[in-house]
């Protein structure tokens, strides 16, 4: 048995890579999976070999070309394409496997794996001969340098979903560093063993043991202060093992060196490091002992302590007979240098993934990286939200900065009622034909007859539901008077439907205001609402015209009010064709990132880089920051275009003023811009009466929906109040008449605890409030979560 450890391998067992890898090229790859049916056969090959679990030399070349075609496969795929991967914990082999979608953890189980295998290699040499205690340091500084490369450049990769349920914890950064501390100490050991075979200078051999001492304190270290914690992941022999090992070359490193001292005639300081290393010993052989560590490595304590003793003793004796020097405290010591002999090695074939593949063609290799696929993707949500947000909502954003202007002024109809004394507006005339063509007046008289067939049909379902508690209480109350019952009166057990109930009834009375409002509004509205289902001629008639004024001479107030009217004009054709240049420049930039294809230009620069390098997405960022550049000038024009119209919105803005102030003493005119601004606003009215009917219309058929749910509900618990009077009626019948044959005096039944009615989940969900306030129907405020505990009181609500 060695007095070294070995990491055992991380089992797997076979997966069908097949399936998730076709499916993934399938769907995400841009092409057909045939043609890389070869590689997925290649990577199946691959695996059986290059997963690691046999202790051979030749695994070693395996598993770094399946290692090598891992990096490619990841350059070209992402982690997750929904293949399962299964590894048991490296210490716990007959534990249930922990199985991650993710290609990561492949690469990094195998790499775990070379260095379980370069580890095994180690303990396998013979140490008796300086040939096999080379090679025995030569993997265990392998095993430390792929322990360090797996820390450094493949773990960083290995995240893990938030989801995940399991996480392996042997590949948790802190266990992979307290692995390679053991490895590096165990090789600085072999170079101590050869050291000591070839009898270097006992200074020397002091100093590698010193090193070695340290290397093994370290690992202990790491392990009791890993995070998350590893200590319990360890078989449990191995730390104590590694504190003994630290221990026992803390007493060989001062065993040495009290030789060196005895031969430079330091007799003093070679007791003190003696009586040290008595000390170190013991806590070895103690720590071995208890820990019930490798009997060889008990026997190396064991074997030292009687060395240091006989040492001591005679040390002891020729400075109290003969040297008589001052023995310092082991405080007073100097320090024992270290001198280093082992360091982690990476292999080439993990640093230089390329090399090891040399004339063979990379998995994957002609299929377009999953990097490149995601910067191309990327490129394009950040072009179109690029062109959305700064080009095509600005303009639109401008356009309705100038339309509300415009309303607040009452242009262009103000206008319009100068300049067309005879005849209507086309926008208002545009108006009427659509209220006409909709029929208006009868459409909202009858939308207003289905809310209010929808509202009495709610309150239908709420009076059914509450018929149910009714009857179920008078059931109650006429079984009480027959039999005892040992359960809430119908009217304490039923409190939180009750409740529910009530809140309902509240909604529904609140809603009911809402259509008293709407009503309202149409009783207003409804004459000037009527007006526009005219037909033109009669609808032109209807308004007042300022032919009488413009018949006669004009007088200098018309005169002047007419030129204002002509600049006031030319600034609203101004003000239209500037909206028809933000138009087209936001149809241009659409029409731009439409036909922009970054594909080929990405592709290019992905060839750029190294063979079988991890592509990243953030890799490209230069090159979609270069492409995005060319839309910079869509902004440069429409930050003009929003300029000029400032401008003109101000000049209109002045020149409606001077036009209105021209006005004043022109009654015929303002009389018909009252009468045309009239019928504009019962325009808006009638649109605003539609759709607050259209939403009236939803609520109700929305509310009618969990009514229904909460009339089931009502039933349900009725339902089971009443089966558990009859089930004790026939109880109490049964036991009646066992009493009679017996004679004996009836006994009192009694009801189990009330039960709460199955829950009911509210799937129905719609969040704001409409123009007039609807109340929303929201989960906690309308649906059931548990059933019928409401949620709590809900918020007034309002339609």
């Amino acid at each position: 048995m060695s007095n070294l450890l070995a990491i055992p391998f991380k089992k797997t067992q076979t997966i069908q890579i097949k399936d998730s890898a076709r499916a993934y090229i399938s769907e995400h790859g841009r092409a057909h999976p045939d043609e890389f049916k070869e590689d997925i056969k290649v990577w199946q090959d691959l695996r059986k070999d290059g997963v690691g679990g046999v202790v051979h030399v030749n695994r070693i070349d395996v598993t770094f070309l399946y290692h090598a075609q891992l990096v490619s496969i990841l350059a070209k795929l992402p982690t997750d394409i929904q293949l399962a991967i299964p590894y048991t914990p490296a210490f716990n082999p007959s534990a249930v496997p922990i199985s991650l979608s993710n290609l990561a953890f492949e690469r990094a189980s195998v790499v775990f794996n070379l260095a379980s295998l370069y580890s095994q290699l180690a303990a396998s040499e013979d140490r008796a001969t300086p040939d096999g205690i080379k090679r025995a340091a030569a993997n265990y500084q392998q095993t430390a340098g792929t322990l360090s490369f797996l820390l450094s450049s493949v773990l960083p990769k290995l995240v893990y979903p938030p989801d995940v349920e399991e996480i392996p914890l042997d590949l948790s950064p802190g266990f992979i560093k307290c692995l390679e501390w053991l490895m590096l100490a165990q090789a600085q050991e072999c170079s101590w063993q050869l050291a000591k075979l070839n009898q270097y200078k006992n200074s020397l051999v002091a100093k590698i043991a010193a090193r070695a001492a340290y290397l093994y304190e370290m690992a202990a270290i790491t392990i009791r202060e890993a995070s998350p914690p590893v200590k319990h992941i360890l078989p449990p022999d191995w730390l104590p093992h590694i504190e003994a090992k630290s221990h026992h070359f803390k007493a060989v490193a001062e065993l040495r060196k009290s030789m060196d001292d005895f031969e430079a005639s330091r007799y003093g300081i070679e007791l003190a490091r003696l009586g040290q290393a008595q000390v170190e010993v013991k806590e070895a052989y103690d720590i071995s002992r208890r820990g019930r560590v490798a009997s060889p490595v008990l026997q190396d304590a064991q074997s030292l302590l009687e060395t240091v003793r006989k040492s001591l003793t005679r040390a002891q004796r020729d400075n109290d007979l003969i040297y008589h020097q001052d023995v310092p405290a082991a405080s007073a010591l100097p320090t024992i240098q270290q001198t280093n002999l082992a360091t982690a090695t990476t292999p080439a074939g993990l640093l230089n993934p390329a090399s090891i593949l040399g004339s063979k063609r990379p998995i994957f290799g002609e299929l377009i990286g999953w990097g490149a696929r995601e910067a191309i993707n990327i490129y394009n949500d950040r072009k179109h939200a690029f062109v959305k947000e700064r080009v095509v909502d600005v303009s639109q954003e401008l356009q309705d900065e100038a339309d509300d202007q415009l309303r607040k002024l009452n242009l262009p109809s103000t206008l319009e009622a100068l300049e067309r004394p005879i005849g209507l507006p086309p926008s208002l005339l545009r108006k009427a034909e659509e209220v006409r063509l909709e029929d208006g007046p009868a459409k909202i008289q009858a939308a207003l007859d289905d809310v209010e067939r929808l509202a009495e049909q709610d309150e239908s379902i709420l009076e059914e539901a509450m018929d149910i508690l009714d009857n179920e209480a008078s059931e109650d109350e006429t079984a009480r008077k027959e039999i005892p019952l040992n359960r809430l009166r119908s009217h304490e057990a039923n409190v939180e439907l009750i409740e529910k109930q009530r809140r309902y009834r509240e909604i529904l009375k609140q809603a009911r205001l809402s259509d008293a409002a709407v009503r309202q509004k149409w009783d207003e509205w409804e004459a000037n609402i009527t007006e526009l289902t005219l037909d033109e001629a009669d609808l032109e008639a209807s308004v007042p015209s300022s032919t009488l004024t413009s018949a006669v001479e004009p007088t200098p107030e018309s005169r002047k009010t007419r030129n204002h009217a002509r600049v006031l004009r030319v600034k609203l054709e101004e003000l239209d064709t500037l909206r028809r240049d933000q138009k087209q420049l936001a149809h241009r930039a659409q029409s731009l990132a439409k036909a922009d294809d970054i594909q080929p230009i990405i592709l290019r620069a992905a060839s750029g880089f190294e063979r079988l390098t991890g592509v990243e997405p953030h890799m490209f960022e230069d090159v979609s920051d270069e492409q995005l550049a060319k839309y910079d000038k869509f902004l440069m024009d429409m930050s003009e275009l929003a300029q000029k119209q400032g401008v003109i919105l101000q000049d209109i803005k002045s020149g409606n003023e001077a036009f209105l102030k021209s006005r004043l003493e022109d009654p015929a005119v303002k009389l018909r811009e009252l009468a045309l601004q009239s019928l504009d606003l019962a325009y808006f009215k009638y649109k605003e009466i539609t759709r607050n009917l259209d939403e009236g219309n939803k609520f109700y058929n929305d509310l009618a929906g969990i009514l229904m749910q909460f009339k089931e509900v009502c039933k349900s618990w009725s339902h089971a109040r009443n089966q558990e009077i009859h089930s004790l009626t026939r109880s109490v019948q049964s036991m009646s008449v066992h009493d009679n044959v017996e004679n004996k005096t009836p006994k009192k039944a009694s009801l189990p605890p009330p039960r709460s009615p199955a829950t009911i989940a509210s799937t129905r969900k719609q969040t704001g409030k409409s123009a007039l306030g609807l109340p929303a129907i929201t989960l906690s405020e309308w649906g059931f979560e548990e059933i019928p505990l409401p949620p709590g009181p809900p918020e007034p609500a309002s339609r």
